[in-house]
């Protein structure tokens, strides 16, 4: 007969242990060892990260979390979160509370205050915050029924407003460190002395709930860290990131801008359009040369299409809606994906099996509704452009078509010197489709991967509402990951526009489709190239190739016959030769970041030869053959080196 007193907890490596009924994960955590119960943080029990002293009242797998663990730096985050609250409310009484959760880097907390935090008291609640974490309060947890919360929290609106929302099964939990007590789930480290590296960054006016029509609480944003390096080391990261901003590059070096009469759709300038077209052109002539069909489809569509394509249900909110004038109803939309058009396409011919994989590519452009407040520079835009396509296949194609993907994908992005990993997202709750369907797509997509070799972390819940998908996340220069590349499987839609091909059996089968993005948004991916370049572009894609510089009037007709010898060989050739002295213009191309300067002066120009320097190479510079450079730097554009 079993002890009912005793449950038993599974570790990690499978081992398992017998502990008494009401232990914690500290106590486990010591039973292991001491050395883990000193680094222990937290504890993930059956998949829930939750404090080391909740009680554990049933048999359970459990994992003790150290600084190492992720999931750790998450309840550090949210633990900080509560001490810039603590703080808060020491320098401002009256503050109201609204959120306050662990978020990619760091964590922040709304407040309803009078007036926005100034600089000053933002340094006086650090140096508070300091004085909470010395103190070593511990985050303590207690279970409270609804009318215990309604009135801990009789004076917060926010929080009540907050604990109406809850279920009626749902358990209300509270947390106290020190005076400060908040109405909320946790994780949280066991005290206040675990928050020790933080910086609190910036302040920002942030609407309650996302709402506009609410009323502007402040926001202050801050970052925590288990070690003093690694707080350190992110700071440095981040100046990094602001130098590399694209928004400021790209005003820098004129590259685009935006105006407000055309909210979150760029404007291009030429050198901007340079680099936009190289990218273009370089997709469609690879994608030509791998059996793509380029195709351009209608803007503007009828909503018998969206609804038949799932996105009038699942969507119309993304999209930009049109009225009909003589129904004054929406009756159009502009398209915010391509594939609806090329299933069009698709169904308009009689399809055989030998013309499959067809794949339909397009670079159209695209609308799609964003919230204003979530519009950000080239990232996050309203119109942009796909490097979209799609391939209508047989099912046992798949895993062929898939490998050919990834095969693109390495080339594209290993030409740019950039690394990625990769991710399987599975069936979300809103999807269209039956179960046996997602449960088909999903077995493909998976033995797909699998045939592959590829290493993939499962997403559950993830995919696109038509089907699953595999993503690519890209690792930027400064260590940021981009999900930039997607390849989605797709059984929904031969179904519900009811795409045939005849078989070789000669009767009507149906087609599987693959949605396939590499770059995603151009838009997008070339504010991340900038932000990865650092506005310093590879030969190949940089705007201007290279700037050549009379040294005086005297070599101005030279120089200009070297420019217009280059630009004969389609390199990106300009000539600098205004008044300014040699040393203002060849710190200009720095600054615009040129890769090659050619500077003539009386001896090359009558050598017959060119002063190269080459960005980067600070005041390096060789004397060369003209044919010659004109030879290296082809090669190197060529290349795409």
């Amino acid at each position: 007969m079993s002890d009912s007193n005793k449950i038993t907890v599974t570790l990690p490596d499978g081992s398992r242990k017998e502990v008494a009924r009401g232990s914690t994960p500290m106590d486990v955590a010591e039973q292991i060892g001491p050395g883990l119960a000193r680094a222990a943080v937290a504890a993930k029990v059956d998949g829930e990260v939750v404090e080391l002293g909740r009680p554990l009242e049933r048999d359970t797998r459990i994992e003790i979390l150290t600084p190492r663990d992720d999931e750790a730096l998450d309840a550090l985050r949210h633990s900080a979160a509560h001490v810039l609250a603590t703080a808060v409310r020491q320098v401002r009484p009256g503050a109201g509370i609204g959120f306050g959760p662990a978020i990619e880097d760091g964590f922040y907390y709304d407040f309803d205050v009078d007036s926005p935090f100034t600089p000053e008291e933002l340094e006086r609640i650090e140096a508070k915050m300091q004085e909470v974490a010395s103190a070593k309060q511990p985050f303590e947890r207690k279970v409270v029924t609804r009318e215990e919360a309604r009135q801990l929290f009789s004076d917060d609106p926010l929080k009540l407003e907050r604990l109406e929302e809850l279920g009626d099964d749902e358990v209300i939990t509270i947390y106290r460190n020190g005076p400060f007590l908040d109405l909320c789930r946790g994780p949280h480290v066991p005290d206040t002395g675990q928050v020790q590296h933080f910086k609190l960054l910036s302040t920002a006016g942030a609407y309650w709930r996302g709402d506009e029509r609410r009323q502007m609480l402040q926001r202050i944003y801050g970052t925590a860290w288990f070690s003093g390096s690694d707080l350190e080391e992110y700071l440095v990261r981040r100046e990094e990131a602001k130098r590399r901003d694209h928004r400021k590059l790209g005003r820098e070096l004129d590259l685009f801008m935006f105006h407000p009469w055309s909210p979150g759709a760029p404007y291009w300038t030429d050198k901007g359009t340079r680099i936009y077209h190289e990218l273009v052109e370089w997709m469609r002539d690879v994608l030509g040369e791998h059996g793509y069909q380029h195709v351009k489809t209608p803007l503007l569509y009828n909503k018998a299409l969206w609804e038949l394509s799932g996105h009038w249900g699942k969507y119309q909110e993304n999209m930009f809606l049109v009225l009909d004038k003589e129904s004054g109803e929406h009756e159009y939309g502009m398209k915010p994906m391509n594939c609806p058009s090329h299933h069009l396409m698709f169904a308009a011919k009689h399809r055989s099996y030998r013309e499959l994989p067809l794949r339909l590519a397009t670079q159209d452009v695209l609308h799609r509704d964003e919230v204003s407040g979530a519009l950000g520079g080239l990232t996050r835009v309203r119109q942009f452009q796909q490097d979209d396509a799609h391939i209508y296949l047989a099912e046992h194609q798949v895993a062929d078509e898939v490998r050919r993907m990834v095969d693109l994908i390495d080339y594209f992005y290993g030409t740019l010197g950039l690394d990625y990993k990769v991710r399987f997202a599975t069936r979300p709750e809103e999807r269209i489709g039956s179960d046996a369907t997602w449960d088909r797509a999903e077995a493909a997509l998976q033995a797909a991967l699998g045939s592959i070799g590829l290493e993939y972390k499962l997403e559950e819940g993830d995919g696109a509402f038509y089907g699953p998908k595999i993503d690519f996340d890209v690792t930027d220069a400064l260590g940021r990951d981009w999900q930039l590349g997607t390849i989605q499987l797709d059984y929904a839609a031969p179904e519900s526009f009811d795409l045939r091909f005849t078989g070789e059996d000669n009767a009507d089968h149906r087609p599987v489709v693959i949605h396939r993005a590499i770059f995603g948004s151009f838009e997008r991916f070339i504010g991340i190239l900038l932000e990865h370049f650092a506005g310093a572009f590879p030969v190949w894609l940089a705007p201007e190739q290279v700037r050549v510089l009379p040294i005086t009037d005297e070599q101005a007709e030279d120089a200009a016959g070297l420019v217009k010898q280059l630009r004969e060989h389609s390199v990106r050739a300009h000539l600098d030769d205004r008044s300014e002295t040699l040393g203002y213009r060849i710190r200009d191309g720095e600054t615009q970041k040129t890769p090659y300067m050619a500077v003539i002066g009386a001896r090359e120009a009558e050598a017959g030869t060119v002063a190269v320097r080459k960005r980067g190479a600070a005041d390096k510079q060789e004397v060369m053959d003209r044919a010659l450079f004109q030879e290296m730097i082809m090669q190197e554009i060529g290349e795409k080196a």
